[in-house]
């Protein structure tokens, strides 16, 4: 593990996979940290440089006072590409990486050599559902996010998946739990906030987008928004609910691979 020095705190990050190949950055969903992506790394950093981080408000990452904004997360993976001397870098998000991504997209293109949106959408819930989620974080705090931990099973998975790969499930979900409370609920503020369904038209870099077909969060309706406001872009969608990369596996490692590779 390593850090950058932001402003106001360190960011933790990982860095992996031989000098000199193109940078693939993976920003990672709510609740989780950067471990989420253990399965695809393993085969992504035989081609790429894999550059994963801890959000903001997550794992090893500084925990501020919130609220939260999309734009300041984003503004952290621009100040960690300079920090490493990264000029230019894939950027795989899911989730609420991929409103990150979203808005690199859109404000920050030029330093983008691609762009693939997993399990994501231009805004995703309603005001309601995150401030309720919100006011339940910070009344209950850590036994709150235990609370959370169990019941994001059934968001985040199938329970064909759930049933068949328990261990793997709990492993996802303990990230949840284990969050910083005060952290967790800037970022809901952020994904809340968060609204790019007149912007998402400008993304001009070559992007995929990744649905999950029993993804209640984010619907594969959502994808095919961003498919189709999304000059050119690619779309797949694979049997899956919310965190598609955890599910799905191999296949969901080769096809980002073979994007990727094309770009």
């Amino acid at each position: 593990m390593a850090h950058v020095q932001l402003a106001d705190g360190v960011l933790n990050y990982r860095l992996e996979g031989p000098e000199g190949a193109p940078v693939l950055v993976l920003s990672n969903s709510l609740g989780t940290d950067l471990g989420m992506w253990d399965a695809q790394v393993a085969v992504w950093r035989e081609h790429f440089r894999v550059l994963r981080y801890d959000t903001r408000g997550h794992g090893a990452s500084l925990v501020t006072a919130g609220p939260y904004n999309i734009p300041q997360l984003g503004a952290d993976v621009l100040a960690l590409l300079d920090a490493l001397d990264i000029a230019k870098a894939h950027f795989v998000g899911l989730s609420m990486g991929g409103l990150i991504g979203q808005w690199l997209g859109i404000d920050a293109g030029e330093r983008l050599l691609s762009l693939t949106l997993c399990n994501t959408a231009a805004q995703i819930g309603t005001a309601e559902v995150w401030n309720t989620r919100i006011d339940t974080v910070r009344e209950g705090g850590e036994q709150a996010m235990r609370d959370l931990g169990e019941a994001s099973l059934a968001r985040w998975f199938t329970p064909a998946f759930v049933q068949t790969q328990p261990a793997q499930a709990q492993r996802i979900t303990r990230m949840l739990a284990d969050t910083s409370p005060e952290g967790y609920a800037a970022n809901c503020a952020a994904v809340r906030d968060a609204d790019y369904r007149e912007q998402v038209g400008r993304i001009s870099v070559p992007t995929l987008i990744v649905a999950g077909s029993d993804d209640a969060v984010t619907t594969p309706a959502h994808g095919r928004f961003l498919h189709t406001q999304i000059a050119g872009a690619q779309f797949v969608e694979f049997a899956a609910a919310h965190l598609s990369n955890v599910e799905v596996g191999a296949p969901f490692t080769q096809r980002v691979l073979t994007f990727l590779q094309a770009c």
